[in-house]
């Protein structure tokens, strides 16, 4: 099943940061960020990716939507934070429970570096937290690679 994505109406934009932002937090605390860390970052991260509140052309929320399903999830990609305005970075990708396992996330990506290049970029990187194979092995099967590991033990 085909799913395209069309950019998040602005009058959803406000609910979809609260969630994008509950969700890091949750991914955060889960990877052993303590509570006040985990809600310092998330909040750092969307003030400087949308200090307008709204999205904008380098940083960009979609829905992604399938004709026969509707919203079967929600994509953030935008410039990375490094300032080279060819390198850029999906930042959230979500596929909604029910949804999974079908190829959504799949097109998603594949969506994603069309976008990505149709803004110049020449590298499109992401960040999976070390808890969600099923992520990871997608990324790998589409060609990424690891560039960094972090690793802890809990004594």
């Amino acid at each position: 099943m085909p799913i395209t994505f069309l950019p998040l109406p602005a009058e959803q934009f406000s609910s979809w940061m609260k969630r994008s932002t509950a969700e890091y937090i949750a991914d955060l605390l889960a990877s052993g960020v303590p509570d006040g860390k985990a809600r310092e970052d998330a909040h750092t991260t969307m003030t400087r990716a949308f200090p307008y509140g709204l999205p904008s052309a380098t940083n960009a929320v979609f829905t992604l939507e399938s004709p026969a399903l509707g919203n079967v999830g929600y994509l953030w990609i935008g410039c990375d934070s490094s300032g080279d305005p060819t390198s850029w970075w999906v930042w959230d990708i979500v596929i909604e429970a029910g949804h999974r396992g079908h190829g959504f996330g799949r097109q998603a990506m594949v969506l994603a570096e069309k976008y990505a290049r149709s803004h110049d970029a020449q590298i499109l990187g992401l960040n999976v937290f070390g808890f969600n194979r099923a992520a990871r092995g997608l990324y790998e099967s589409l060609g990424y690679e690891t560039t960094s590991v972090k690793m802890r033990k809990t004594l």
